[in-house]
C-alpha cells in the first residue's frame, strides 16, 4: 500500500515546520467542504427519558477481561450505558465524584472535606449556566451519563454510602468537563511575590500573605503531579516504516494507578463506532482511541496558560482600578459552602474574591491590584469536541475539529487508514502582547499591555507526514517531534516552554529513528524495551572514577556488581537495583554540573552524558549502599526481586523504570515491607492499532476493568501485564460474539 496524502495524490507530503508554512498549506486543505457529520449538527431524536426506557434502548456485551462492547440506539442510550457500567466497574466512585462536583462534599462528609468545594461550586455554576448551549448530541450524553448513574445506585443502594442521594443532572456530569482559572497558579504567584517583597526590604521575616484553602488545595492536587514520570508516550508511523504499508498508531500514558482509565468499546446506531479510553467519572475523558478510519493519543504538554497583570489602584476611589486613565470598578464574588458536624448540624464557610472584568484579583499590595487571566477558565465544550473527533472520518476534518481547542491542553498524536500520521501541540494559550513573565506580573496601563484573545490556530506547532515516516511525543516540547524536521521558533507562539529533551524522549528517538520496517507485533516489543538511558550514558564514567580512586571494599563490591550489569531495568538483569539507588542518592546531593557533557540542543540525542562530579558519584555510592542495607535489599538483587506487580492476588517480577532514568517502558513504584517496591503509576492503559480494511492492536489496562476486589476484572490483567504482553482488540462481530461473556441491558427490570 503506498501512502496517500491529504490531497488524496500518492507521495505527496507536507511537513509544516512553523506557522508560515501551515497558512500557506491549510488554504489548500480548506478548500471544500468537509463531511456534513462533523459540521452540521441536528437535533437528535426525542426518545422517552425514563430509566427503562434508556435501557431497552442499548445493549452491552462483556467480552473477556471485561471489556464493555456497548450498542446504542442513540447517544442518550450511549450515556446512560456509559454511566452504569463505570459505576458497576468502579463502585460508588463516579457519584461521590458528581458530588465533589457540586461542591457539596463538605456537607455530608464534614469541615476536613471542604477545601475542593469552592471550585467546585465554581464550575457547577459555569456549567449551569452553559449547558443548553451545548450541541445536542453532547447534552443528551450527559443526561444518559447522569442517569446511567442514578439508576445503578438505585438499584444498588448498598454499594453507596447511606447520604448519597441518586438525583444527578446532566449539569452535574457537565461540570467534570468545565475549566476555571487556575486556583494553583494563583498560589504559586503568591508565594513568589513574597519571596519578592523579602527581598526587596532586605528581611526574611515578612509573612507570606494567607491565601484560601482552596487555592491551597489545587496546588496540592498539582504539586502530586510528577513532570518527569507522569505523562505519557505516543507514536505514529506512516505506512512506509510498516511492513503491511498501513499507519501505526501507539498509546502509552503513565499516571497514577488510580486515575482511572476505562477501556470500552462503543457503536450508536449507525452514527459512530469507536474505541478507546472513557476515563472513569464522565462519559468524556477521552484522551485516546480510534474509530474505523483514524485514532489519535494525548501526551501531557505544560505551557504557561495564566498570565498575571499589576494593575494601579485608584487613588481615590475604593474598590477601582485604573486603565487607560479610567476608573475600572472591581466586583465582589461569594462562594459559601457547607459541612456537617458530627452531631448532626451544619456550619457554613465562605471565600470571597474581587473580580475585574479579566479575572481574579489574587494579592494586592498599597499600589497594585494583581489580576490573574486564564484563557481556560469558562470553557466548557470539550465532550463536544470530542464528540466530533469520534465522529471524524479524514485528516482533513479531524484538524477542523482541532481548532475548537475546547480540550485545553495536550498533544495530539494521529494515524489514519490513507497513511496519514500528525501531531499536533494543542494549548489554549494566551496570544501575550509581551513576553510571558511566568510566576511575576506584567505591568497594565492601558489595554493594550493585555492579552485579549488566544494565539491563532496557525502558530501552534503541527507536524502532518514529515520525511522519516514517523512522530513520537514523550513529554518534552514540540520542537523534537522527528529528527528530520526542525521547529523554527519565530514561526510559533513566542509563550512554548523552554526547549528540552530528556532521557525518555531521547530513548522514543532510539527505538523508532531510521529507515527500517516494523509490524505491529514489533512496535508492541519495542514499547517495552527494558533499555534504561541513564546508565548507558552515565555508568561508564561512574566505574571510571571507582577505579580512579582507592576504593574500599564496599565499593570494590559495588564496582563489581555494576560492571557485568547489562545496564536494563529488566526483570532479571542485576545491577539496576544498586545503580537507581545511586542515581537518585546523586541527584539529591549534586544540583549543578551533574553531567560531565549537559545537554545540548545541536546534540539533542547524543547528551547529556558522563558524570559531571566524580567525587559527588563516589558518595552517592556509599550512600546508596547504606541505603540498601538499611532496607534488607541486596544490592545484587535481581531487578524484578524488588520491583513488583501487586494487584489484587498477584505478586509478580516486572521490568521498566522511572521516567528520570530513562525507560521507555515507565513505571514508579512504592515501598512494600521488606525493601521491594509495587508499581503504582506509569504504564496504565496502552494500545497500539494497524489501520487496515479494519483496525487491528492490542491492548493492556494494567490495573484491570475494576476497582472492586472481589470482581474478576480487577486482576486478570496484572500478570499479563507483568509478562511484558498485551490482548487483542476485539472489533468485529465475529470476534466479539465468539469471545462473550456476558449480554445484558444496562438496569432492565
Amino acid at each position: 500500500m503506498r501512502r496517500r496524502d491529504v490531497f488524496g495524490e500518492e507521495e505527496m507530503n507536507y511537513w509544516p515546520c512553523g506557522a508560515r508554512v501551515l497558512a500557506i498549506v491549510f488554504l489548500t486543505i480548506w478548500a471544500g467542504p468537509v463531511r456534513a457529520q462533523v459540521l452540521t449538527v441536528s437535533e437528535p431524536p426525542s426518545y422517552p427519558d425514563t430509566a427503562q426506557a434508556l435501557s431497552a434502548r442499548v445493549e452491552i456485551i462483556r467480552t473477556e477481561y471485561g471489556v464493555p462492547h456497548i450498542y446504542a440506539e442513540d447517544w442518550k442510550a450511549f450515556g446512560y450505558a456509559m454511566g452504569w457500567v463505570q459505576s458497576e466497574d468502579y463502585g460508588d466512585q463516579v457519584a461521590v465524584g458528581f458530588v465533589r462536583s457540586r461542591g457539596e462534599y463538605g456537607r455530608y462528609t464534614g469541615r476536613d472535606s471542604i477545601a475542593g468545594d469552592f471550585a467546585g461550586r465554581e464550575a457547577h455554576a459555569l456549567a449551569a449556566a452553559r449547558y443548553e448551549l451545548l450541541e445536542p448530541r453532547a447534552r443528551a450524553t450527559y443526561d444518559g451519563f447522569a442517569e446511567g448513574v442514578n439508576e445503578y445506585a438505585r438499584q444498588n443502594p448498598g454499594e453507596f454510602p447511606a447520604w448519597l442521594v441518586p438525583d444527578f443532572t446532566g449539569v452535574d456530569a457537565l461540570t467534570n468537563d468545565v475549566y476555571t482559572w487556575s486556583r494553583a497558579d494563583a498560589a504559586a504567584f503568591v508565594r513568589a511575590q513574597a519571596a519578592r517583597d523579602q527581598e526587596r526590604v532586605g528581611s526574611r521575616d515578612l509573612p507570606v500573605p494567607a491565601y484560601p484553602s482552596s487555592w491551597g488545595h489545587e496546588e496540592a492536587l498539582f504539586s502530586s503531579f510528577d513532570p518527569v514520570t507522569d505523562g505519557s508516550n505516543a507514536w505514529a508511523l506512516d505506512g512506509t516504516r510498516t511492513e503491511s504499508g498501513d499507519a501505526i498508531l501507539l498509546r502509552n500514558p503513565h499516571l497514577s494507578w488510580e486515575a482511572g482509565y476505562y477501556e470500552a468499546h462503543v457503536q450508536i446506531s449507525d452514527e459512530v463506532e469507536f474505541y478507546g479510553d472513557f476515563r472513569i467519572g464522565g462519559a468524556f475523558g477521552i484522551i485516546g482511541g480510534f474509530n474505523q478510519h483514524l485514532g489519535w493519543a494525548t501526551t501531557n504538554n505544560s505551557p504557561r496558560y495564566s498570565q498575571v497583570y499589576a494593575l494601579e489602584l485608584h487613588s481615590s476611589r475604593d474598590g477601582h482600578l485604573v486603565l487607560d486613565n479610567e476608573a475600572v470598578a472591581l466586583r465582589d464574588s461569594t462562594i459559601t459552602v457547607e459541612w456537617s458536624e458530627p452531631d448532626g448540624s451544619m456550619g457554613q464557610s465562605s471565600e470571597t474574591m474581587s473580580w475585574s472584568p479579566w479575572g481574579p484579583v489574587v494579592h494586592q499590595n498599597d499600589k497594585y491590584a494583581y489580576v490573574l487571566t486564564d484563557p481556560r477558565d469558562g470553557q466548557y465544550q470539550r465532550g463536544e469536541q470530542l464528540v466530533r473527533m469520534m465522529m471524524a472520518g479524514s485528516l482533513e476534518e479531524w484538524l477542523q475539529v482541532m481548532r475548537m481547542r475546547a480540550h485545553a491542553s495536550s498533544n495530539f498524536t494521529y494515524a489514519d487508514d490513507q497513511g496519514n500520521i500528525a501531531l499536533y501541540y494543542n494549548a489554549r494559550l494566551p496570544h501575550l502582547p509581551h513576553e510571558s513573565t511566568g510566576d511575576t506580573a506584567a505591568i497594565a496601563l492601558s489595554r493594550s499591555d493585555m492579552w485579549t484573545e488566544i494565539v491563532p490556530w496557525e502558530s501552534l506547532p503541527l507536524y502532518v507526514n514529515p520525511p522519516g515516516g514517523y512522530v513520537q511525543q514523550a513529554n518534552d516540547t514540540p520542537d523534537f517531534i522527528n529528527l528530520n524536521v526542525t521547529l523554527d521558533r519565530d514561526t510559533v507562539a513566542q509563550n512554548l516552554p523552554k526547549e528540552r529533551l530528556r532521557f525518555r524522549s531521547q530513548l522514543s528517538f532510539d527505538l523508532i529513528h531510521g529507515d527500517f520496517q516494523l509490524s505491529i507485533e514489533d512496535v508492541v516489543e519495542l514499547k517495552h524495551s527494558p533499555r534504561m538511558l541513564a546508565a548507558e550514558r552515565m555508568l561508564d564514567d561512574l566505574l571510571a572514577a571507582i577505579d580512579a580512586s582507592e576504593p574500599s571494599p564496599a565499593l570494590q563490591s559495588a564496582r563489581r556488581i555494576l560492571g557485568s550489569w547489562d545496564r536494563t531495568a529488566s526483570a532479571t538483569s542485576r545491577g539496576g537495583v544498586l545503580f537507581k539507588a545511586w542515581f537518585n542518592a546523586y541527584m539529591q546531593i549534586t544540583d549543578t554540573m551533574r553531567y560531565r557533557v549537559e545537554w545540548d540542543r545541536r546534540t539533542p540525542v547524543s547528551t547529556p552524558v558522563g558524570v559531571g562530579k566524580p567525587g559527588r558519584a563516589l558518595t552517592a555510592l556509599r550512600l546508596a549502599m547504606e541505603d540498601l542495607e538499611a532496607e534488607g535489599v541486596a544490592p545484587d538483587s535481581r531487578w524484578g526481586e524488588v520491583h513488583r506487580v501487586v494487584q489484587g492476588d498477584v505478586d509478580e517480577p516486572l521490568s521498566g523504570c522511572e521516567g528520570a532514568l530513562g525507560c521507555f517502558r515507565t513505571l514508579s513504584f512504592t515501598p512494600l515491607p521488606g525493601g521491594r517496591r509495587a508499581v503504582n503509576r506509569g504504564d496504565g492503559w496502552v494500545f497500539a492499532v494497524e489501520f487496515g480494511e479494519k483496525p487491528r492492536g492490542y491492548s493492556i489496562l494494567a490495573y484491570g476493568q475494576s476497582r472492586l476486589e472481589d470482581s474478576p476484572y480487577h486482576d486478570d490483567q496484572a500478570a499479563m501485564f507483568a509478562r511484558d504482553e498485551m490482548k487483542r482488540i476485539l472489533w468485529s462481530e465475529a470476534e466479539i460474539v465468539a469471545a462473550t461473556i456476558r449480554r445484558y441491558r444496562p438496569g432492565a427490570r
